[in-house]
């Protein structure tokens, strides 16, 4: 697979993304709750894939269990909804419940992730930041080299967007054998929240 094939078949998935958040009216319904709805990951950043995924950060103020379990029942009746989990972490230091959904749409399965965070915590608006800042220092050269890597990933592979980019931006990382000694490298460190 060529770079002209490769970008598009990235241009590809966003278009399906996108259309996958409108038709589903999965943002619609936290909009209609008065969550403060925003796009985040790598369809924000234009570097979507093969892997079908669609990331949203939503907030509102004073979440409960309850509050949020009230919007998600909403969304779990949705005819595409296959499966609805949820973790909880409003007692965490991301104030957080955390919504990962499996869509189906036109014979494919999404995942849609969906973080509902208390407004005016640490993390409101952290991954918004995180991906423009991507966005405006990643060069098209890097942006073809991260969408080549991401396809050239063998499936089953769990690799974080991030490690891909900070990788690549950060690192020079251009070959699959090299990010994956990279990822190998760097699991080994203290986690932290990586911004160029």
């Amino acid at each position: 697979m060529n770079q002209t094939q490769i970008c598009e078949m990235a241009s590809r998935s966003k278009e399906e993304a996108m259309r996958v958040l409108s038709e589903s009216g999965i943002a619609e319904i936290w909009k209609e709750a008065g969550c403060r709805v925003n796009l985040v990951g790598s369809l924000r950043m234009n570097l979507l894939a093969k892997h079908r995924d669609i990331d949203l950060h939503v907030y509102s103020k004073d979440i409960t269990e309850e509050i949020s379990f009230a919007i998600a029942a909403r969304i779990a009746r949705l005819p595409g909804v296959k499966e609805l989990r949820c973790i909880n972490g409003l007692a965490t230091d991301e104030h957080c419940m955390a919504w990962h959904i499996s869509y189906g749409h036109e014979d494919e399965t999404w995942q849609v992730d969906i973080i509902h965070i208390e407004e005016g915590t640490t993390f409101d608006g952290y991954f918004e930041r995180m991906a423009d800042r991507i966005v405006e220092v990643m060069t098209e050269e890097q942006r073809e080299t991260i969408l080549r890597l991401k396809f050239e990933t063998p499936d089953g592979r769990d690799y974080h967007g991030v490690e891909y980019y900070e990788a690549v931006i950060a690192d020079g990382v251009n070959t699959l054998p090299l990010l994956e000694d990279w990822i190998t490298a760097h699991r080994q460190k203290q986690p932290y929240y990586w911004i160029p």
